[in-house]
């Protein structure tokens, strides 16, 4: 693999005001072979409540050959009757890295605010040299709130992350597990197909921010 340079950095604008039903944005970024970037967004997204649309979120991920990038925005933040449709599309080449995480916070507690009904699909694809290495959908529909409130899905917990790491190995899931001990929420990481991933669950914004490794 070839070496690569200081990261360069990117800050993109997104909406920062707001989306609400019927909104759609689009993320495209595509990196040529060599090279590596840091990006991440300017503000947290935040998605209000639709009367019917959904709202739709497009994140496409092309990393070419020897090319690193991390994707570290900040997080989506949902309100109460919140429709959010996202899509993420992740293209490697067969020598490139990537380390990304994507956040979503159900309703800001500190401000009082809950989610008791909504909607949000997330769907993610990976591929490595074209072949699918990850793949992945959640779906909560309705009354979000007694959703995540059940043990076998967040238990209670509102703000959740996604960290992918590739390449990821056994070093990987090794180094998260031994910080177990100074987790607030809950954490599980993986390693397959040459990828790790890791969940987090927290109770609040402020829990996942602490246990967050990028933050």
């Amino acid at each position: 693999m070839a070496k690569l340079g200081p990261l360069g950095e990117a800050v993109i604008v997104n909406t920062g005001g707001g989306m609400t039903g019927g909104d759609r944005f689009a993320i495209d970024i595509v990196l040529a072979e060599g090279a590596s970037m840091v990006t991440g967004t300017a503000a947290a997204e935040k998605i209000y409540r639709s009367t019917g649309p959904d709202t739709e979120v497009d994140v496409t991920l092309t990393i070419g050959a020897d090319a690193r990038l991390v994707w570290l925005p900040q997080e989506t933040i949902l309100f109460n009757r919140a429709r959010l449709k996202r899509r993420i599309d992740i293209d490697l080449a067969g020598s490139a890295s990537l380390l990304m995480a994507e956040t979503v916070v159900f309703g800001r507690a500190a401000m009082g605010e809950a989610i008791d009904q909504g909607f949000f699909a997330d769907r993610w694809r990976v591929r490595r040299a074209g072949t699918l290495v990850y793949a992945d959908s959640a779906r909560l529909d309705g009354a979000i709130a007694g959703k995540l409130a059940a043990v076998a899905s967040a238990a209670g917990g509102i703000a959740i992350a996604t960290v992918l790491i590739a390449p990821g190995e056994e070093d990987k899931v090794a180094a998260v597990r031994a910080l177990e001990p100074r987790f607030a929420g809950e954490v599980g990481i993986s390693a397959w197909n040459g990828i790790a991933v890791a969940r987090f669950c927290a109770r609040d914004g402020a829990a996942l921010r602490h246990d967050f490794p990028f933050g």
